[in-house]
């Protein structure tokens, strides 16, 4: 016989789904809209932060919320329209590192370009700051992923327009090929030196964003995932 304890969370979530999405589907939350954050929803519903995280999951599975690192939660689409998605489970093989690659390649190179026409210094800030928190997981030994993902998450809204940056809010953290890799490995030499070699790269990115070169930006982006695409190549011979 279950254990109407156990099912009590679940059920909790389910609700506080119900209750964000209904507005969202309906058209009174328009895309772009920031939810609540998760304390007032907390709060709102009486129910656990971990309630709050799982209606948040399910909300993102729906196509309907994005959450950004250390801003918020907010709404990218109606849910009823085909959701684009690239999981963990569509990037096992070289062959699908390189294709995430190709298409990022499609997508950053202009980003960076238009980031670089219409960024503002708050932009700067945030991708300053992801640059030196990479920088600095790196020399504590640690991989820098979230940084990394920082960055090219805060070009995306440097462009000022939203389709690029809910793009790269659905997709997460896994876009990033060592993402796949256990975070808590530590470093070795070889290793901190090519993540030293990545984050010199999104310094040049960096550069020609800061002094709105837009020629520039886009050829430094070019380069930094071509030569990402290279790296998984060359990684991958190695392993052979």
């Amino acid at each position: 016989m279950d254990n109407p304890t156990r099912r009590r969370p679940r059920s909790l979530a389910h609700d506080v789904v119900d209750a964000l999405q209904a507005p969202i589907r309906d058209g009174r939350v328009a895309p772009g809209t920031k939810l609540p954050t998760e304390g007032e929803v907390m709060r709102a519903f009486g129910v656990s932060r971990t309630v709050v995280r799982e209606a948040l999951s399910k909300l993102q599975a729906s196509g309907l919320v994005a959450t950004r690192h250390g801003v918020g939660s907010f709404v990218v689409g109606r849910g009823d329209e085909a959701a684009f998605r690239i999981g963990p489970q569509q990037l096992e093989t070289l062959r699908d590192v390189i294709a995430m690659l190709e298409l990022r390649m499609g997508v950053e190179t202009e980003a960076a370009a238009l980031a670089a026409q219409r960024r503002s210094g708050a932009n700067l800030a945030q991708m300053r700051q992801a640059l030196d928190q990479f920088a600095a997981a790196v020399e504590a030994g640690r991989d820098a992923v979230g940084p990394d993902f920082r960055f090219h998450a805060e070009i995306a809204r440097a462009t000022q327009n939203a389709h690029f940056s809910s793009l790269l809010d659905s997709l997460g953290t896994h876009i990033i090929p060592r993402a796949r890799l256990d975070p808590e490995a530590p470093l070795d030499d070889e290793r901190r030196a090519y993540l030293r070699r990545v984050n010199a790269e999104h310094e040049s990115i960096h550069e020609a964003i800061a002094r709105q070169d837009a020629d520039a930006a886009r050829a430094a982006m070019r380069t930094h995932l071509a030569n990402s695409r290279e790296r998984r190549r060359g990684a991958a011979r190695v392993v052979r």
